[in-house]
């Protein structure tokens, strides 16, 4: 074994002792020299989405000390940047195991080196924390969650005062600051529980979250006079997180009151015992939702993820079956409800503007333009979109932006937050489905009426996963391939390629190909940000269903003979 790894591990056998579950693993990996190597072989990779990993011991694992030693960190980032009246630091957290704990240890971090802390009293979502940054004027903001993820993984999101995760260029200052430190004699780990008693730590008030909760509900594009059906029998899921309580109130402040919850994934959990990868982008997650749909006779299911910034949604078709809407599905029929309500109720700003991801189907852009509405294209991650409201507001112009979305079911229509909401992504679902309803449309024919306008549009996501430090160099190498410019792909050719890491339009440089083949197809290939995957995005157009699904099929095999190959 390394003499370096080795040393590491013998430390924290001797001073890792803040965790009881902690000391039990270091001892029960006595002697297995590989569980240990992948323990302590790195660094838990810092970068613009803060830290995620595997709970457990060890420097490439989440846990009390690898999360306050980011905390020290990102204290340290405050302290040069801030002056002391802007020292203040905006805590939440979901329901993964280990959270709440992270989020305390995070806290009392930053109450050491006296920067003031506001956290949630209980698990609130994603764009809660959003939201409490900028409403509280603080210089940062955690969030502790791992998003989507199996139960095995949590992790520590980081944002800026602008209240979007971290630019490329604060992340880098904070890691520097972080590679400074050694994880026990540097770190400061105050007692959470003595500095709120001392009022450095203060509970956000319920004031803040009612404030959050209004800003969402008042995204709705109905008029004065407009009448629907509010009594449509929902089902929905919060998959064991954190969007029960903010997603009912608003739905039921709003009027609609026919919502059944899946009692087996409403409460808080973080072994999420139904559905084991809790994303409402996959099928197996939305299963147990879809029989309480079918038991209710339900018009539509929604499921949000356990940090509450996507939301995955079911409808029924003509047999009474119920079809899952993919992300991209989903995001366009809401661009064109939100660009049809505005122009009918003349709310339409002068200069409107929609962003969304260079992997989110091209489709979204053909529904922009047919109401004339300027689109921008960022690069993946949605604190892009973000940055793009935070730039408009700088101008004065902050009412232009009027939806952002992303493929992976992340959704925002206002500007009250900076990062993807599914509190307001589940709000406007429901009232565009109760409005449809009312004129006798499903969100399907909607979806109908939009490919006969625009043409059938197939998207399509293949995910490849890699572990440990082999998968790291495995997907290295497949991304060293792939730039060796493949002459054509699943029969087509590649008329050109982009290649993000050059820095392209004004964006940052980032680990992204993107393949434009024939007959109006495109693949763009990148390695996951947050967890340990290869992710291929496949776009084709084509007359009609079955000819895409056929395109997609060959395009994706040829990919999956270079990913084995490479």
């Amino acid at each position: 074994m390394n003499e370096k790894i080795r040393e590491q591990y013998e430390a924290w056998c001797d001073k890792a002792v803040a965790d009881e579950d902690l000391a039990a693993e270091l001892k029960q990996m006595a002697g297995d020299e590989e569980k240990i190597a992948d323990a302590f072989y790195r660094s838990l990779a810092f970068g613009t989405g803060g830290l995620r990993g595997v709970i457990g011991v060890g420097t490439n694992r989440m846990n009390v000390y690898t999360v306050a030693k980011a905390s020290q960190g990102l204290a340290d980032y405050v302290k040069n940047k801030f002056s002391e009246e802007g020292r203040k630091i905006a805590v939440s957290y979901d329901s993964r195991i280990k959270s709440d704990l992270f989020a305390q240890v995070a806290s009392g971090v930053f109450a050491a080196n006296g920067i003031t802390v506001y956290i949630y009293r209980e698990l609130m979502p994603t764009p809660c924390l959003s939201y409490a940054v900028r409403r509280l004027g603080c210089a940062a903001g955690i969030m502790v969650t791992a998003s989507h993820n199996p139960s095995k993984y949590n992790g520590y999101k980081v944002y800026g005062a602008d209240g979007c995760q971290i630019t490329t260029e604060a992340a880098v200052e904070i890691l520097e600051e972080i590679e400074k430190l050694d994880i026990f004699s540097d770190v400061n780990m105050g007692d959470f529980w003595k500095y709120m008693e001392q009022g450095e730590i203060h509970y956000i008030s319920e004031e803040v979250y009612t404030d959050f909760v209004e800003e969402v509900k008042k995204q709705s594009l109905l008029a004065a006079g407009d009448v629907i059906d509010r009594n449509v029998a929902i089902v929905y899921s919060p998959l064991n997180g954190t969007g029960l309580k903010p997603v009912t109130r608003t739905l039921k402040e709003t009027g609609f009151t026919n919502i059944t919850i899946v009692r087996e994934q409403e409460k808080p959990d973080g072994n999420f015992p139904t559905c084991p990868y809790p994303n409402p982008e996959i099928k197996e997650a939305m299963a147990l939702g879809m029989e309480y749909a079918k038991k209710c006779n339900a018009d539509l299911l929604l499921a949000t993820d356990p940090d509450c910034d996507r939301v995955g949604i079911a409808v029924k078709n003509d047999q009474g079956e119920y079809v899952l809407l993919s992300g991209n599905q989903t995001g366009c029929l809401l661009l064109d409800y939100v660009c049809a309500r505005r122009i009918e109720n003349g709310t339409m700003p002068p200069e409107p503007m929609m962003v969304k991801t260079i992997v989110t189907t091209d489709l979204a852009q053909q529904i922009a333009e047919h109401y004339g509405v300027r689109t921008v294209n960022v690069l993946t991650g949605f604190k892009f979109i973000g940055e793009q409201i935070g730039q408009l507001e700088a101008v004065g112009k902050e009412n232009s932006y009027i939806f952002g979305f992303e493929e992976s079911y992340g959704y925002l229509s206002g500007s009250y937050v900076r990062d993807k909401d599914a509190v307001d992504g589940a709000f406007l679902i429901c009232e565009m489905f109760a409005y449809y309803k009312t004129k006798g449309l499903s969100l399907l024919d909607k979806l109908e009426e939009l490919y006969t306008r625009y043409g059938y549009c197939l998207n399509g996501l293949r995910s490849y996963e890699f572990e440990g430090a082999a998968g790291v160099e495995k997907m290295q190498n497949i991304m060293t391939r792939f730039r060796e410019m493949l002459p054509s792909i699943g029969g087509r050719k590649v008329e050109r390629y982009l290649d993000y890491a050059t820095g392209i339009d004004g964006l940052p440089q980032s680990d992204v190909l993107k393949f434009y083949l024939e007959h109006n197809c495109s693949v763009v290939v990148r390695p996951s940000g947050t967890e340990p995957k290869l992710k291929l995005y496949i776009s084709v157009s084509a007359p009609e269903r079955g000819l895409a699904e056929e395109a997609e099929r060959q395009i994706a095999e040829d990919l999956e003979q270079s990913i084995i190959k490479a």
